[in-house]
């Protein structure tokens, strides 16, 4: 059994996702600003979630270890 535990990044838990898969997914800027001037199809296009690749994905691994 591990003697520590490790301490989740409070803020990486609220930005990032974790799909059942163990892939680390993020949501797509530039949705909060203005969106009553968006078009309808544009915001239609915010709905989804986007995959974080590479090593982002590691150093976030790191900074939640359980899951987010």
């Amino acid at each position: 059994m591990a003697k520590y535990k490790i301490k989740t990044h409070s803020g990486a838990k609220r930005r990032f996702y974790v799909s059942g898969g163990g892939k680390v997914l993020r949501r797509k800027c530039h949705i909060n600003n203005a969106r009553r001037k968006k078009r309808g199809a544009t915001l239609r296009l915010f709905g989804g979630k986007l995959l974080v690749t590479g090593k982002n994905a590691r150093n976030l691994r790191r900074l939640m270890p359980y899951g987010g």
